[in-house]
């Protein structure tokens, strides 16, 4: 199972993104046919495996660690300040208030959004591209799973 994970994160995130984002000390929560559904480290969740498509969902201690481990400039979207607090309460992200965003972005891919200073407020589905983000004045950048100050519902 670990391994499985860790070969999804290096797919998703980079190559060798999967053994930092997920040690050996990761547990699981499993499907009645044993199948992943979470991966938890030290009781918070780190990321859920999709159903649909196979692909990794982040809770907010994953994306943390993820910001630690990989590079700056990928799947990070920086919006405006003044937009943080609706963001870290749940709020979808429009592109008019994205700052920069990651070049590599495709529509469906996890992103953490951060404010100017690099704090995370957020993780959620990229709806657009990197690129059309920064371009766009209208429109649902990124639809927001997790808020930062959002009740814990992990």
């Amino acid at each position: 199972m670990l391994k499985r994970v860790q070969i999804l994160a290096d797919y998703q995130f980079g190559k060798g993104v999967g053994v930092q984002l997920f040690p050996q000390t990761s547990r699981f929560i499993t499907s009645r046919r044993g199948g992943v559904r979470q991966v938890i480290l030290d009781g918070r969740r780190l990321a859920t495996l999709r159903a649909h498509d196979g692909r990794l969902t982040l809770g907010l201690s994953g994306a943390e660690r993820l910001i630690r481990i990989m590079d700056s400039s990928r799947n990070r979207v920086i919006v405006r300040d003044d937009v943080c607090p609706f963001i870290a309460i749940g709020k979808s992200v429009f592109a008019k208030h994205v700052i920069q965003a990651s070049s590599d972005i495709q529509a469906g891919d996890e992103v953490l959004v951060l404010s100017g200073d690099g704090t995370l407020q957020a993780v959620g589905d990229a709806m657009i591209s990197g690129d059309e983000m920064v371009l766009s004045d209208c429109g649902v950048a990124v639809s927001v799973r997790k808020g930062k100050d959002q009740e814990d519902k992990e």
